[in-house]
């Protein structure tokens, strides 16, 4: 697929016209798809959740909607197409009412836009579209929604906003086998509605839609849209500046978790990607925390428990540069902060974080360089000098 990463997110760089092709495809096919649209606003969210990060990654196809995205990407050297959560909306309506296609839309139970403005709309502007609507806090468990399930929709809307959209349909498409086709879409029905007015077109065109929106909003929610705004035209550019100008001459902060049991066997993890990548628990450093409060984070997120202590911390022990045209938020490589911790816990509390590994495993410790993946082998022949260093204090 033609994509272009900004900021760590995968998003398509081709045409609205090869989109529209692809999900024609999707909805011929017998596996369930899903379509995301990030803007900048999604793209910073996701750098705060690691789940969603790994959910707009893992879409069959993310959408540009933003302006921001575009202005990045001729920073990088591309022009990519615009294309928007709603004028993609109403293309799909016509391709399913044209088709005979079944659709479901979810949307809030507090969106501007009604059910009976939904249905009214679409009954007017699609006339031939067989539709279902159903209403929704954020958090939404599919099976107590059984007027979706009995109509058993080819193409299901989900306008429950990030992230809620995006989690929801990533938790319960593999619960809804009839569904080929399933996008976040935001507040695309407000637009289709009336209850949102479009900026002209020569103001989508120059990249300030933004500003007239914020008139659009009704007085209550003009400071949140102002709080989006802020994020999408200062925030967003800062970080892109950051990640594609200035990390590149910088190593990221990791912290590393040699997790032992009362044996002495080392606790592994298998990274979902790919194949088998058996490696220790590890992960970057946040902004604001420290290397004890970041390993505490990561070994909870990786195996669901905290039942460790510290036995010892090496500080900056080893440090990498990543392989050509691989990056991990812009920068060069990563330096690893080695801690040896002593599980407390029974193999019962460990639970793996299911967006990040597929399997964990307990190996003695000197099978430690035979079992990991092979490009640890540097770095874990010294991480076993440390471990035997500190278990015989």
């Amino acid at each position: 697929m033609n994509t272009i990463n900004i900021l760590g997110v995968n998003v398509f760089a081709g045409s609205k016209a090869a989109a529209l092709d692809m999900i024609e495809g999707f909805l011929r096919g017998e596996k369930g798809r899903y379509v995301v649209t990030p803007n900048p606003e999604i793209i910073l969210k996701a750098a705060k959740d690691e789940e969603y990060f790994y959910i707009l990654n893992k879409a069959d196809l993310a959408i540009p909607d933003g302006i921001g995205l575009k202005f990045a990407a001729w920073v990088m050297g591309r022009n990519i197409e615009r294309i928007t959560g709603a004028d993609l909306t109403r293309d799909i309506l016509s391709l399913a009412g044209r088709k005979g296609i079944k659709v479901a839309i979810v949307i809030r139970r507090d969106s501007l836009s009604r059910p009976d403005d939904v249905k009214k709309k679409l009954a007017s502007a699609y006339p031939d579209l067989r539709f279902v609507i159903e209403e929704a806090d954020k958090e939404w468990d599919m099976p107590y929604y059984r007027e979706i399930n009995a109509f058993r929709p080819d193409i299901l809307f989900v306008a429950l906003g990030a992230p809620w959209q995006e989690k929801f349909i990533y938790r319960q498409l593999p619960k809804m086998p009839f569904v080929k086709l399933a996008l976040g879409i935001g507040g695309a029905f407000d637009f289709l509605t009336g209850k949102i007015k479009r900026a002209p077109a020569p103001v989508r065109a120059i990249g300030m839609e933004w500003l007239w929106r914020i008139f659009q909003e009704p007085k209550g929610r003009r400071l949140w849209r102002l709080g989006r705004i802020y994020n999408a035209v200062i925030v967003f550019p800062l970080r892109f500046i950051k990640w594609r100008f200035i990390n590149r001459f910088f190593y990221r902060k990791n912290v590393v978790g040699f997790l032992f049991d009362s044996s002495g066997q080392v606790l592994l993890v298998n990274w979902v990607h790919g194949e088998d990548y058996w490696g220790l628990p590890q992960g970057g450093v946040k902004g604001g925390e420290d290397d004890n409060g970041a390993i505490y984070r990561e070994i909870n997120e990786e195996t669901g428990n905290t039942k460790f202590k510290i036995r010892g911390k090496f500080k900056n022990i080893y440090r990498y540069k990543w392989p050509k045209n691989y990056s991990h938020g812009g920068y060069k490589g990563q330096k690893q902060t080695l801690f040896i911790l002593e599980f407390t816990g029974r193999d019962s509390d460990i639970k793996l974080c299911p967006w990040e590994h597929k399997a964990w495993k307990w190996v003695k410790a000197d099978k430690l360089i035979d079992e990991a993946h092979p490009v640890h082998n540097t770095a874990y022949k010294l991480f076993l000098e440390k471990f035997k260093e500190t278990i015989t204090r």
